[in-house]
């Protein structure tokens, strides 16, 4: 299964390349956060592996996340020209994933966040969840982008909704 979601964000590229890649702002703005903790490497860099633990329902789900692609490295004094490129691979019981994001220049003060998320299941009661409820991930996946938008732009935190 493959989608794609995007969101624009009131604030420059190089602001929201910073507000994604700082692991202290994941709980105010990625709904059923747990823990995100690095195996090796460091948060966000190329290569570095982290424990993965979500919140849904009553269930957690535990997974295994890797960087697999950040550019540009550093996200100070970003080319105008420049897109921002963050993805990651991830493996779950019965799932694997890929998530894409993009951020371009909109305008200097508007940022564009792309996101192409493609899942493939395992197990029986994957593949079935998978089949069935398609479009719960599309809708979480947007979910989570316009959390992050509140977060950025008005500095709402999740937690505080509930």
């Amino acid at each position: 299964m493959k989608y794609t979601n995007s969101i624009e964000i009131a604030l420059p590229r190089e602001r929201v390349a910073q507000l994604l890649a700082d692991p202290a702002h994941l709980p105010k703005w990625l709904r059923g956060m747990v823990l995100h903790e690095p195996v090796n490497g460091v948060h966000g860099q190329l290569g570095t592996t982290s424990r993965i633990v979500m919140q849904s329902g009553n269930r957690q789900i535990e997974f295994t996340e890797t960087v697999t692609r950040r550019e540009p490295a550093e996200l100070h004094g970003i080319p105008e020209e420049a897109v921002v490129h963050f993805d990651r691979e991830s493996v779950g019981e019965g799932m694997w994933s890929v998530v894409r994001d993009r951020l371009t220049e909109a305008d200097p003060e508007t940022t564009l966040w792309e996101q192409e998320s493609e899942f493939r299941f395992g197990g029986l009661l994957m593949r079935l969840v998978g089949l069935l409820m398609p479009g719960a991930f599309h809708k979480q996946s947007q979910q989570h982008m316009e959390d992050f938008k509140a977060f950025a732009e008005q500095g709402k935190d999740v937690r505080e909704g509930r």
